[in-house]
């Protein structure tokens, strides 16, 4: 059975790196997600990898910090989390680069379209850290862009948690409706919770198609991409 996508972009919350924890990094939830990004790389996909910093910091939350201020640190808080993923992949033979939308050159390579390109086509998976490297952006927007720009066939948002999209919170309400398949206007128009609305747009002007599902069930991520329907889809047509 053929992969359904060949270059993907994944959209891993910093949320799902914490597993049961909370917080921080859960090593052992880390190197799962790994194993799964593993297995995909050995079917020969093209790879990127978008992940957040909520495990660490949430810029929006932090009220007595300056909006600008805290953006910064959760952006730097992504690097961490990239970096341990970097660590992980490695450690199970898989090529990875780290690139950076702040420079940090002792670290990580700073962002180059040619070359995160250049990368995938040489079968290494590229970690895109700090978000776009602006205040007011999230790692949401980040994920829409970076695919974008390197002409991803879809982007997968791996969720914590929740297996797709409702129509209200599913923890709060058990008469929560999930949808099979959205439009990106939905998103907007519906007010879901889903991605920001400078984010969705973006997918929406470019026809970037999303897949939501939920990150918790292992062998799930190599479900989605093999063309199983799972989650909620969301596309134009």
């Amino acid at each position: 059975m053929e992969p359904a996508y060949k270059r993907i972009v994944l959209k891993i919350s910093g949320e799902s790196l914490a597993g049961s924890k909370g917080n921080g990094i859960d090593i052992d939830t880390l190197n799962l997600i790994s194993s799964q990004v593993q297995e995909l790389h050995k079917l020969g996909i093209q790879i990127s990898i978008v992940v957040g910093g909520g495990n660490f910091w949430r810029g929006k939350s932090a009220k007595e910090i300056d909006r600008t201020t805290s953006d910064y640190i959760g952006m730097l808080g992504t690097v961490m989390n990239a970096l341990a993923l970097q660590d992980s992949l490695e450690k199970l033979s898989v090529d990875t680069r780290v690139q950076s939308a702040i420079d940090m050159r002792q670290i990580a390579e700073p962002y180059i379209r040619r070359r995160a390109i250049r990368h995938l086509e040489k079968g290494r998976v590229v970690i895109f850290a700090a978000g776009t490297g602006n205040p007011y952006f999230s790692t949401d927007t980040t994920a829409a862009l970076r695919a974008a720009e390197v002409e991803a066939e879809v982007i997968l948002l791996a969720k914590k948690g929740v297996d797709g999209v409702y129509d209200s919170d599913p923890k709060i309400n058990n008469q929560a409706k999930k949808f099979d398949t959205l439009k990106h206007i939905d998103i907007i128009s519906l007010g879901l919770g889903v991605m920001d609305s400078t984010a969705t747009s973006l997918c929406m002007d470019n026809n970037i198609p999303l897949i939501v599902f939920g990150i918790d069930k292992p062998g799930n991520i190599l479900d989605v991409v093999m063309g199983k329907k799972i989650g909620t889809q969301v596309k134009e047509d």
